[in-house]
């Protein structure tokens, strides 16, 4: 007996209709004879009550042992199993056309009979054995079909607009490297169909409008996602957009608002899995089906789960042993991971084959195939081949790549010569080596991309200032002489006050520069920032009578000043990716500087606005840079012996921008404020009338520094222009 018939004869393929129930019959005959079995089918009838359907089985004597069941829901079908039992109606198949239950067909294979109960849609049944009288009763309660419970709609609300638009389309790549195509739609009532036709996902917008401007193709290649292209069409009053992945790919959609998003997953095939991409939130995502058998062989179960899956199953001649278990609405994947945890069995999957033998003989097969793959790549001839390299440097390729046999994809039987010259790599090694080189060298030795940097610079200077003061004093001349000067004057022997010379001197009563007062006089001035150029504006006034013996002066001054400057720097340079670049301008200045033998040398020390950065081109299309910026000033206002000091303004960071984005990478902000006052002890001091005997000034300077930076990746259409 081969071993197709031996596992295919027991099993009653009817069950999922792939082949006919003369098929099946013909099947079990030429399998191996076995001895005839006592009991028998007699009648297969059926009625309704209450909305239930029953069908009844009579048997020629009581039934011994245990039936089995089970049901799948596409198409709607239940199988019963009755042991030693023959079919004895003299056909093989019954019209019933009760509710939803359509018909019965009988298969006769071995010392077994199933009965396959057709239905219109997935019902629930139970089954109860009285002597000779088999009953199932069907009821139609809470069989869900897979197509109720899947949707492919976001549906169109009632209550919308008639027409919708989309405003916009945009491409994103995940943090674990999916694809997100983000749509923004004028409304949130528009009706979207999702689905998947070969390998591309279609996406329709009813009742939907496109710009001409979004009418394209996007290639999103270098985002290192699944997807490799996203055409957008407008096809009468729907938009189609047509999603195209590589690979193994799930997808899932949902939308917020007024934005749709499709997000592409790639999956990495598992050889134990037997659906791949089972998504996020379920374990298992095979259809549902329900078994139900006693003192069953494994292989019968395993035969049973290949006819339902279509997957062709390869059983290990060490697969043996029975098992008694009862699923209900139980995904068929999860089923059989059951049934091979319960017997210590394992899977491989390969395509729609899968082969199951015990753990150990796996582990063990596997062992020797790699072994003899080993074995093989010593034999192997070898081949020689010369790889050109276009973008990249062989030298780097060779000593960071392919040098270490250990570590790289030359066998250690092969070997490497780069020729710097010629920019190429001769490679010696086995045919499928080559290929790896191949592939290897096909991903990395691509166009660089390049980096336009930008950065402005901006220091902006808010200063003010004020002062307001008054000086009251009080002078005389006394009566006693000491003689006449040679313009006629009489010299006083004592005076008091009068500091305020100029006063003094216009009113008659002093002299230029005379040299009896008590203090000469010194510039009486409102404080004034840095910068200031005007004198304060100043009133003075002296009372005095003809003889000028006694008088009463008083000056007033007032000061108020406000500047605001602003000094924008803006350098640029552009580079490779992953390569840093430098650009500068400014000026060497000359310092002093005492050596070990007593001399004096000069160094020079650079005064520079600089720029230095290094940017890398991350997968998603944003770009990562480390900046280094140099703002330095010579401030000759403080120059001394030694040489002229620089003022410095620095800022090093890296950080990460959205292509052509800007962003403000370091900002300087200092504020200085001074409020002073100037009195006389005491009078100063007195309410109201010490105004007249003090000065008050107020200094209020701001000054800030903003550093921006701007990356933008340059394309080969902005080369062009």
């Amino acid at each position: 007996m081969t071993i197709i018939s031996r596992v295919v004869a027991p099993l009653f393929i009817a069950v999922c209709g792939l082949c006919s129930a003369s098929a099946a019959e013909s099947l079990a005959t030429s399998s191996t004879a076995v001895a005839p079995a006592k009991n028998a089918i007699e009648s297969v009838q059926s009625s309704s009550a209450n909305g239930s359907v029953v069908v009844r089985i009579l048997l020629k004597q009581p039934l011994e042992g245990q039936i089995g069941s089970f049901s799948v829901s596409n198409p709607a079908r239940v199988a019963i199993d009755i042991p030693g039992t023959t079919n004895a109606l003299g056909k093989n198949a019954q019209s019933i056309n009760e509710g939803d239950v359509r018909s019965a067909n009988i298969v006769q294979v071995a010392d077994r009979t199933r009965l396959v109960i057709n239905l219109l849609r997935p019902l629930s049944y139970e089954t109860k054995v009285d002597g000779r009288e088999i009953s199932i009763v069907f009821s139609p309660a809470t069989a869900k079909s897979a197509e109720a419970t899947t949707t492919a709609r976001f549906a169109e609300q009632k209550g919308g607009p008639d027409s919708h638009a989309i405003r916009d389309i945009g491409f994103r790549r995940g943090k674990e490297g999916e694809a997100r195509v983000v749509v923004d739609m004028s409304d949130s009532n528009t009706g979207i169909d999702i689905r998947q036709q070969g390998q591309n996902l279609i996406v329709e917008f009813l009742k939907t409008s496109l710009p001409d401007n979004l009418r394209k193709s996007l290639d999103v290649t270098d985002f290192g996602t699944p997807v490799s292209s996203v055409v957008t069409t407008q096809q009468g009053n729907m938009v189609r957009m047509v999603v195209t992945p590589n690979g193994l790919w799930e997808h899932n959609a949902y939308q917020t608002d007024t934005q749709f998003v499709v997000e592409v997953k790639a999956i990495q095939e598992d050889p134990r899995k037997l659906v791949q991409g089972a998504g996020r939130t379920v374990k298992y995502a095979g259809e549902k089906l329900s078994l139900n058998f006693q003192n069953i062989d494994v292989r019968s179960v395993l035969q049973v789960i290949s006819d339902f899956t279509n997957f062709n199953i390869i059983t290990s001649d060490s697969v043996a042993g029975s098992l008694t278990l009862r699923l209900k609405d139980v995904p068929w994947d999860q089923a059989l991971e059951i049934i091979l945890q319960a017997k210590g069995l394992d899977m491989r999957k390969n395509g729609n084959v899968i082969w199951i033998a015990p753990k150990d003989e796996l582990a063990a097969r596997e062992k020797s195939d790699l072994e003899s793959k080993t074995q093989i790549g010593d034999l192997e001839p070898l081949r020689t081949e010369m790889f050109q390299i276009n973008y990249h440097s062989a030298k780097n390729i060779f000593e960071g790549v392919l040098k270490d046999k250990e570590k790289s994809i030359i066998s250690k039987r092969g070997s490497v010569i780069m020729d710097e010259r010629s920019n190429k790599l001769i490679i010696t090694d086995v045919a499928a080596r080559l290929e790896d080189v191949r592939r290897m060298i096909t991903e990395i030795d691509i166009p660089v991309r390049q980096v336009l940097i930008e950065a402005q610079i901006v220091e902006a200077n808010d200063n003010f200032a004020k002062s307001i003061g008054v000086r009251l004093g009080i002078g005389g001349i006394f009566n006693r002489t000491r003689g006449i000067d040679s313009s006629g004057r009489i010299i006083p022997q004592t005076s008091i006050g009068g500091n305020l010379a100029a006063t003094g001197y216009y009113s008659g009563l002093i002299a230029d520069r005379p040299d009896y007062t008590v203090a000469q006089n010194t510039s009486f001035a409102a404080t004034r920032p840095e910068g200031a150029a005007a004198n304060p504006s100043a009133l003075s006034f002296v009372l005095w009578n003809k003889a000028a013996t006694r008088f009463l002066d008083m000056e007033v001054t007032a000061l108020e000043t406000d500047g605001r400057g602003k000094v924008v720097s803006r350098p640029r340079v552009m580079t490779a990716d992953q390569s840093e670049a430098l650009i500068e301008q400014g000026t060497e200045l000359a310092f002093l500087s005492a050596t070990s033998s007593g001399a004096t040398a000069v160094t020079w020390k650079k005064a520079m606005l600089s720029l230095r950065v290094k940017p890398q081109i991350t997968p998603d299309g944003r770009v990562y840079l480390s900046v280094d910026v140099n703002k330095d000033q010579p401030n000759y206002e403080r120059q001394n012996s030694m040489g002229v000091p620089i003022d410095t303004k620095h800022v090093k960071t890296s950080v990460l921008v959205e292509n052509g984005g800007t962003v403000v990478i370091g900002g300087i902000f200092q504020q200085d404020s001074t409020n002073s006052t100037e009195k006389t002890p005491l009078l100063g001091d007195i309410p109201v009338l010490g105004n007249l005997f003090k000065q008050s000034s107020k200094l209020d300077k701001k000054t800030e520094l903003l550093v921006f930076i701007t990356p933008r990746i340059v394309t080969e259409q902005s080369l062009v222009r």
